[in-house]
């Protein structure tokens, strides 16, 4: 019986070309999101390669960016996304906004990609207006810009005077607002009690500084013990939330409590604390 070889020769000859001479689909796995490496550190990309950015304005979860917003910060959605593993699926989310359009969230924050990005990598919507700021996994603090409103339902301005208008100010990486107390001292938090009995009230801000908004200076953070925990502060202040906020992001409850400035929302302007 005369036996075919040449089958068998192709397949021989393809193992000794490769990877030039017969190839094979050797590109990884494609991904809705990835982190990919910039000028900035690690950020969230599209599966371009687009850098994904959120918009301070967005703080409370829904999207503000309407209009002719949508042309130079195209919306990104995907029904079901494909992950990176080295990103936690429960980090992300989907809105639908006003539009009836979709929306992809991380960490609460609504996504977009900037039009003026030509090339994978590329971070030119960075601090875009002061408004936009690209997106990243491990963010300390955030930026917000909204109107405040006390726990009394009134509107206050950043001077805490009645008044409409948007102030920007700290929240931690979910858009949850961060205050300092006016009696307290550089480095010196003088309202938790030992006991932590009144916790509940203020609560602490206990982080560690990791990555930070490009605007704002990483060495006028450090932290500070109280009892076994350590709390955030700010050019001196120790940082807290507020309880009344009910731990939901936007919400600025705390501006007018018990009266207005007593306990002052923090902003990349704020004065150092005194001695």
């Amino acid at each position: 019986m005369k036996i075919n070889k040449l089958p068998h020769l192709v397949v021989g000859y393809c193992l000794m070309a490769l990877p030039v001479g017969c190839k094979t689909d050797e590109a990884g796995p494609a991904y809705d999101v990835s982190l990919q490496e910039t000028s900035l550190g690690k950020v969230l990309t599209n599966d371009a390669g687009k850098t994904l950015y959120v918009f301070t304005k967005d703080v409370n979860g829904t999207s503000a960016c309407t209009g002719g917003c949508k042309d130079t910060w195209p919306v990104f959605f995907k029904e079901t996304l494909k992950l990176d593993p080295s990103l936690n699926a429960a980090d992300f989310g989907t809105i639908t906004r006003d539009d009836g359009a979709k929306q992809t969230t991380f960490q609460g924050w609504p996504l977009y990609a900037y039009k003026s990005d030509a090339a994978a990598g590329d971070v030119k919507g960075e601090n875009v207006g002061g408004v936009w700021i690209a997106a990243k996994t491990a963010y300390t603090i955030m930026l917000a810009n909204t109107q405040l409103k006390g726990h009394d339902g009134k509107l206050y301005t950043s001077e805490y005077k009645e008044g409409t208008a948007d102030t920007q100010y700290f929240t931690d990486a979910q858009g949850r607002t961060l205050y300092g107390f006016i009696n307290d001292k550089k480095g010196k938090n003088n309202f938790t009690k030992a006991d932590f009995s009144n916790n509940a009230v203020w609560p602490i801000f206990e982080a560690e500084i990791k990555d930070l908004p490009s605007t704002l200076d990483k060495s006028l953070f450090t932290t500070i013990k109280v009892g076994d925990r350590t709390q955030l502060v700010y050019k001196g202040w120790p940082l807290y939330y507020f309880g009344q906020d009910g731990g939901v992001r936007g919400v600025t409850k705390g501006v007018s409590f018990p009266r207005p400035g007593v306990w002052p929302i923090v902003q990349k302007t704020t004065a150092t604390a005194p001695d």
